[in-house]
């Protein structure tokens, strides 16, 4: 059920595998399996995408349901097998895309419903210094710099594609970084994983920008490129978000275009709870590209 919901969401068998944590062959000769065992296509495939079929659409909301009943009776074994409690600190940056992290925190809340939870959504520069100040267990991140001192593994990653107002000059499918030069942005401040991204792809073209608005919040952002406030470089799962919905997303030049990397971070500290956290996050990572702690 878990390779049905993966697949109908992703509409694409290598990521919907690389979700699963399983081989691409090996999802694609469980669908066939099941698809045998129903007497029913579940998919129709293509070169360039999968879909469901009537009949696989059917299944769907089945496949969900019985995944959170499972997911439901394993949390209610670990509560009548063993307590615990404590304190988890989490934070995470908006809108991560690999991770969602309010139904990481509901899981694990009905797991061990005697642990206090912190939730804080900050920057990533900022929650990754919170790790390793002890101050947060865990943090979700979009950031590959000054991660001295904590324990990380990447989630997934996205290119970084242009979004514009419908109208401007750079509304169109593909842009050059030499097209950006005389471009005003609309940007996140300096603690977010993004701006730093962002900064150095574009000193690494030779492009010197002009960020006419800087915010914390990604709603804030699309709403001013909306309003001709400037471009933006976001990651791709960004521009497709319905706030998004009659902007021009523009792909950057491939070879040179620039990776959006999703991280979790976790520090030393003794007891650290955060390791029960990790245990679930297999069991609830989104389907890309779902929308991040917003």
């Amino acid at each position: 059920m878990e390779y049905v919901v993966a697949l109908a969401d992703e509409q694409q068998f290598t990521r919907a595998a690389a979700i699963c944590g399983v081989s691409q062959s090996g999802l694609s000769a469980a669908i066939r399996s099941l698809e045998d065992e129903l007497g029913a296509s579940l998919f129709t495939r293509t070169t360039r995408r999968v879909e469901p079929t009537d009949a696989g659409q059917a299944l769907v909301p089945h496949a969900r349901a019985l995944i959170a009943q499972a997911a439901a009776g394993r949390d209610a074994v670990v509560r009548a097998s063993r307590e615990l409690s404590g304190r988890l600190a989490v934070g995470a940056e908006q809108c991560l895309g690999a991770v969602d992290v309010p139904p990481l925190l509901e899981r694990f809340h009905r797991r061990y419903p005697q642990v206090d939870i912190t939730f804080t959504q900050s920057g990533s520069h900022d929650l990754v210094d919170g790790v390793r100040a002890g101050r947060l267990d865990v943090a979700f991140v979009a950031t590959t710099e000054h991660l001295s001192g904590v324990t990380v593994s990447e989630l997934g990653r996205r290119p970084l594609v242009l979004l514009c107002p419908a109208g401007h000059p750079l509304a169109r499918s593909k842009v050059d970084w030499a097209d950006l030069r005389d471009a005003d942005f609309v940007d996140f401040h300096p603690a977010w994983g993004l701006r730093s991204l962002n900064d150095g792809a574009c000193a690494r073209a030779g492009v010197r920008r002009h960020v006419r608005c800087s915010v914390d919040d990604v709603h804030t952002l699309l709403d001013l490129v909306h309003r001709g406030l400037g471009v933006a470089l976001v990651p791709q799962h960004v521009a497709a978000k319905p706030q998004a919905a009659g902007l021009v997303a523009a792909r950057l030049p491939g070879q040179d275009a620039p990776q959006w990397v999703v991280q979790v971070v976790t520090g030393a500290a003794a007891g650290s709870l955060a390791p029960r956290l990790m245990e679930l996050f297999e069991v609830v990572r989104p389907d890309e590209p779902a929308v991040a702690a917003d």
